[in-house]
């Protein structure tokens, strides 16, 4: 009796949901419709990569891409706000940190704990200055050249080609990329030199109007 219920009651649905020929209503269309496209994308990239191979145009980018990382070598993306001193300015950095979570050795032995602070200082001596110079500013490329050696400084382009002026001057130049030097120490102006004093690094930007010539360190 129970399956002959159910059966009844499956046949009772469907005679509700489905419309014979002479009931059946046209109601128009709602609404706009449109076909539903689906373009293989990895085919239509692949089409355009054939397109631009057969033109020359991929060869034409790879260059093109190779001549500005080239160029981004050669004179790299200025540090952004540096401007020449037009006074001495003289400060003191610490380069104290707080360690944030224990460090340990392999053995499992505290090298330094959290909370603790350490001044690198303590333990790594500066033996070079670093001079942070324009390199696009002869005046500035003189001075820092003149008195500082490659043994005495590090000169630190914060704008201009370390690589050019390599080729020039027959020694050797870096850059202060992104500008994560000057920020630290908070160097507006150029030239400016950092060196260590004591357990404090010690920063000078140099007014060249008031510096006499002198030789080499």
């Amino acid at each position: 009796m129970r399956r002959a219920a159910e059966t009844f009651a499956l046949v009772a649905l469907c005679s509700l949901t489905m419309s014979s020929t002479g009931s059946a209503r046209d109601h128009g269309v709602a609404g706009q419709t449109f076909p539903i496209i689906e373009p293989d994308l990895l085919a239509t990239i692949e089409q355009k990569l054939m397109r631009l191979q057969e033109s020359g145009g991929i060869d034409r980018m790879n260059a093109e891409f190779a001549r500005r990382a080239e160029q981004r070598v050669r004179r790299p993306m200025p540090v952004a706000g540096i401007t020449a001193a037009t006074q001495l300015r003289q400060w003191a950095y610490d380069p104290t940190i707080v360690i944030e979570k224990d460090v340990r050795d392999q053995k499992g032995n505290y090298i330094a704990r959290a909370g603790q602070t350490v001044n690198p200082l303590d333990f790594v001596a500066m033996h070079q200055a670093l001079v942070f110079v324009d390199g696009d500013d002869k005046a500035q490329m003189d001075w820092a050249t003149r008195t500082y050696s490659d043994l005495k400084a590090k000169i630190i382009f914060v704008n201009g080609s370390p690589i050019e002026e390599m080729t020039a001057r027959k020694r050797r130049f870096y850059f202060d990329q992104e500008g994560r030097l000057t920020a630290k120490f908070g160097i507006r102006h150029t030239p400016a030199v950092a060196s260590q004093f004591g357990k404090f690094v010690k920063l000078t930007e140099v007014d060249l109007s008031k510096v006499r010539p002198k030789g080499p360190l």
